[in-house]
């Protein structure tokens, strides 16, 4: 398997967690009807990467499909996360910019 598989694999495995961390904390937060669409993105994102986690170790030939959406999904949850000056919502947004970033580099290699 390329580097760049097992790239996207961690890179996927760690914005998961990071929308879990995000979510929870916001569920914290003293002002959580504020936090409501960040939660429901931090969610959203962690699931779609699961799935795209679980896509990855089938091989799947709707790949790049997955890929779009997943990079979709942590395009608007780090956009999200950038409202808020909360430390878990920064970071959060991070590990989707990382995610974007190696997901986009398989859907631009189709040799992969």
């Amino acid at each position: 398997m390329d580097n760049r598989v097992f790239d996207v694999v961690e890179k996927l495995a760690v914005c998961q967690q990071m929308c879990n961390k995000c979510f929870n904390a916001c569920l914290m937060e003293d002002d959580v009807k504020m936090m409501v669409d960040c939660i429901r993105l931090d969610r959203q994102c962690a699931e779609i990467c699961a799935f795209t986690l679980s896509s990855m170790a089938t091989c799947s030939c709707l790949r790049n499909e997955i890929l779009a959406l997943c990079i979709s999904a942590c395009t608007q949850c780090a956009e999200e996360c950038r409202k808020h000056g909360y430390i878990h919502c920064q970071e959060c947004a991070e590990a989707c910019d990382d995610c974007i970033q190696a997901c986009q580099s398989l859907v631009d290699d189709r040799n992969i």
